[in-house]
């Protein structure tokens, strides 16, 4: 192999790897925000913790939408306060004023970020993607707890507020859920699908 061959080959090696890197980083980095917390991301749990303890955090709801979506997005309520351990139920309002069928996904994190490992749900909307047909309000629940281990942090047991912040973006219809609004145009002329 001459000396030029052996260059490119060299070069096209390293691009291979610094794309490969690149292409890795994105799960790497969702997985490590998920296991330590960083970034405000939440953990996921079963079930709720053996142990309530007397101290109390506040949690705070936010909501918004990117800039594309269409529906409306609010808190039912805007902030509730819990024993550390207890588990809590919230319940935001998503509504599509639009003519047209809209799915959505939310993206979701805490504040301060330092709580994010201690801030578990146990079932939340934002596990899947949420459909809204024309005209449809839905009432969306997150169930949820703060582990009483944030107590034992360095940084944590400083923490009094929480605040649990939810986005949601347009995401691409699934085949369902365009089947449905292909029977609703339907059934509202009264044409009937085989």
């Amino acid at each position: 192999m001459d000396k030029n061959t052996k260059s490119v080959v060299v070069l096209v090696g390293i691009v291979l790897f610094m794309g490969a890197m690149a292409w890795a980083s994105i799960p790497f980095y969702n997985w490590f925000c998920r296991v330590t917390g960083y970034g405000g991301t939440t953990a996921t749990a079963e079930a709720a913790p053996a142990e309530i303890l007397d101290q109390t955090v506040t949690v705070r709801f936010d909501a918004s939408l990117d800039r594309d979506m269409e529906w409306e997005f609010k808190p039912v309520q805007t902030k509730m306060t819990l024993r550390i351990g207890e588990v809590g139920l919230a319940f935001f309002e998503a509504y599509n004023p639009t003519d047209r069928v809209i799915a959505g996904s939310a993206a979701y994190n805490v504040s301060p970020f330092s709580a994010g490992a201690f801030f578990n749900k146990i079932d939340c909307f934002c596990f899947t993607y949420q459909v809204l047909q024309p005209g449809q309000r839905e009432i969306l629940p997150v169930t949820f707890y703060v582990d009483p281990e944030i107590v034992k942090d360095p940084d944590g047991k400083y923490i009094h507020d929480i605040t649990l912040s939810y986005t949601f973006y347009e995401t691409d219809l699934p085949e369902d859920a365009q089947l449905s609004q292909a029977e609703t145009t339907d059934n509202k002329t009264g044409t009937a699908l085989n």
